[in-house]
């Protein structure tokens, strides 16, 4: 059987950045959630994308969930969240016993809809914060959104987990909201194994992220809680792994964008194939290349011959408001979202394809069509 080809997955330099900075943890003994790569960490993303200050923490689920605390949100409130998306986006929503109101997408974006969030804002004025979602690593449009946030008084969250890399009107995504989060779970851009951070302009925020990160211990010298904390705290074994990473991000994301172009190259010409939207504000860091289908043959058709072949493919995100669990919520907007899901596909966009997987999968794909 040919390779498996994955559809994104871990990518360690082949400089070994990542083993000298382990090592260097190992060496300093300093194999828990505090030590220097933690430090540096923070320090090197937050200068990468021009954010003022970043938490290091266990997931972007983390972030998310610290970032609706800083927020102010708590049980009651409405948070805004886009449908488009992975669960993780929404479900902090509820660890603080808010409410989640689920927003449809745009075609223009594939991410929320602004004119949707006006509609949601007018029924939910007193909303406490909107969390929009770079999906795929395509940036929302921000400018209506953060304009309509800073109208209705509603803190704006960006889930950048997907789109670590990628600008907004020469502006990284993450550092335009009040808050950014990114991940760096295995599959991402970057992986730090598991991980995630939470950038913002404002340090007493982040700090107090840091201080809820690490059980909320307060500064006595016996153990003193005066308030809820979480074991949130990346491993300095982690940060080390992401400070290596950071180094090839560069590298990591020129591929991500050869791959989307030669798809585009290759299979645009296809009857009824559309790929996912470029704008000319939107420089994404393509993290998976995506593309819709409408015609007769359809995605499950090509997932299948794909896995066949032992290469790995996936449907497009199942929209929050679709989801079983999420069934009770409201719901604002149209059927752009679910059209998506339905005709959605990502194609396998693994930093590690060599030329000759690239045209395997390709030919794979043509030859669904009449020829």
């Amino acid at each position: 059987m040919n390779k498996r080809i994955y559809l994104s997955s871990p990518h360690m330099s082949d400089e070994g950045y990542e083993k000298e900075f382990i090592e260097q943890a190992f060496a300093t003994n300093w194999i828990a959630p505090l030590g220097e790569n933690v430090n540096k960490f923070e320090q090197e993303l937050a200068a990468v994308v021009g954010a003022s200050h970043a938490a290091a923490l266990v997931s972007g689920t983390a972030a998310i969930h610290l970032a609706l605390k800083a927020a102010g949100v708590g049980k009651g409130d409405v948070v805004l969240c886009q449908s488009l998306t992975f669960a993780a986006s929404a479900n902090p929503i509820l660890y603080e016993q808010a409410i989640p109101v689920f927003i449809d997408s745009d075609h223009a974006t594939w991410n929320m809809d602004p004119h949707a969030l006006e509609e949601a804002f007018v029924k939910y004025p007193h909303a406490k914060a909107v969390i929009v979602v770079h999906l795929y690593g395509l940036s929302a449009d921000l400018d209506p959104i953060r304009e309509l946030c800073v109208r209705y008084g509603a803190t704006l969250i960006e889930d950048a987990a997907e789109s670590l890399g990628t600008t907004y009107k020469g502006r990284h995504t993450g550092t335009i909201g009040d808050y950014g989060i990114f991940s760096f779970n295995g599959n991402k851009i970057i992986t730090t194994s598991g991980g995630g951070m939470l950038v913002a302009h404002n340090a007493e925020r982040i700090q107090k992220a840091r201080f809820w990160a690490t059980q909320s211990r307060d500064p006595a010298p016996h153990y003193q809680h005066s308030e809820l904390g979480y074991n949130y705290r990346m491993s300095n074994v982690s940060a080390g792994i992401g400070r290596g990473q950071l180094k090839v991000l560069a590298e990591r994301i020129a591929k991500k964008r050869y791959i989307f172009s030669y798809y585009q190259r290759e299979l645009a010409h296809l009857d009824n194939v559309t790929f996912m939207p470029m704008n000319e504000w939107n420089e994404p860091n393509c993290w998976l290349t995506c593309l819709t289908l409408s015609g007769s043959v359809r995605p499950q058709a090509v997932m299948e011959a794909l896995t066949q072949a032992n290469i790995e493919a996936r449907p497009i995100w199942k929209p929050m408001h679709l989801q079983p669990f999420f069934a009770g919520y409201d719901y604002i907007g149209g059927s752009v979202g679910q059209r998506i899901f339905e005709n959605g596909l990502c194609l396998p966009s693994d930093t590690k394809m060599t030329e000759s997987e690239l045209e395997r999968v390709c030919a794979i794909v043509k030859g669904l069509w009449p020829q």
